[in-house]
């Protein structure tokens, strides 16, 4: 499985680089927002085109780095994604666009425009990853639509059935994979027991019809569900930095450590010059 990074931070980026398990980049509008306010209270500026070309040169070409239009309308997006993609692919060849994969905000008059501006990008050459996937079905039609990427939105689909629970939205909190029961009912949306769910259901299908389309887990919560993501052998997750910290942490491999610490005799020591 391959290990992206969810920031638009560089001092995310680069440090989580250093670490030797990133793959790729996904951004959004949100995450630049969110590393743009960051920087201004560090007291740095950056115009938007230098700072995403630092990006992408910071991920180098065998890394993808997945940047998102703005639009909502077939042709508007087509337009932003040939922008985006003819002025930052060749700083290191490793731009990817993202498509909402429904983006009519729930006005319904135009639900298929996503689905459209995909097929066109793609038959353009142009990689194209899906976003706000939150329906099997919704994948599936991406995947028609000859998708690089999907991205299901594991977190959000668990914030919606925390919310019909009367939950809170503390992202911390461990969402069970197969399904939570308020009382005797048995929690759902539209058949979908949990984010982990959705995923699984998403991945069956792919294999059985043998879609090319790779799927990156999204709205990564914490380390519990990246594991369940493991277990399911999806293609990628895209982690953000501070659940990444997650994934290397527990209290006893910090008491182990101390222990060995503190039982290093001198003569151990003296093997290293110290």
């Amino acid at each position: 499985m391959q290990v992206f990074i969810d920031s638009a931070n560089l001092d995310e980026i680069r440090e989580a680089l250093s670490w030797g398990i990133v793959d790729g980049i996904t951004t959004n509008p949100s995450l630049i927002k969110k590393a743009v306010e960051y920087f201004k209270a560090k007291g740095k500026q950056y115009s938007m085109a230098d700072y995403i070309t630092e990006i992408l040169a910071l991920a180098g070409s065998n890394r993808p780095v997945s940047l998102e239009v703005i639009s909502t309308t077939t042709d508007a997006m087509i337009e932003e994604a040939r922008l985006l993609y003819h002025k930052f692919n060749p700083v290191a060849h490793n731009v990817v666009i993202k498509i909402p994969v429904n983006p009519d905000g729930g006005k319904r008059a135009r639900d298929f425009d996503g689905l459209k501006a995909i097929k066109a990008l793609e038959s353009e050459g142009i990689p194209v990853n899906v976003t706000l996937v939150m329906t099997p079905e919704q994948a599936v039609l991406a995947a028609k639509c000859g998708a690089h990427y999907v991205s299901p939105f594991v977190g959000r689909l668990d914030d919606l059935l925390r919310k019909r629970a009367g939950l809170s939205f503390n992202k911390e909190d461990y969402y069970p994979a197969d399904g939570f029961i308020v009382g005797d009912q048995l929690l759902e949306d539209n058949g979908l027991l949990s984010g982990i769910h959705m995923l699984r259901i998403i991945k069956d299908i792919f294999d059985n019809y043998g879609f090319g389309t790779k799927i990156i887990a999204a709205s990564v919560r914490n380390a519990r569900q990246v594991r369940e993501i493991m277990e399911l052998g999806v293609d990628i997750a895209t982690i953000p930095f501070d659940v990444l910290r997650q994934m290397i942490v527990h209290e006893k491999t910090d008491e182990g450590v101390q222990l060995f610490e503190a039982d290093v005799v001198p003569e151990y020591r003296e093997l290293f010059g110290r």
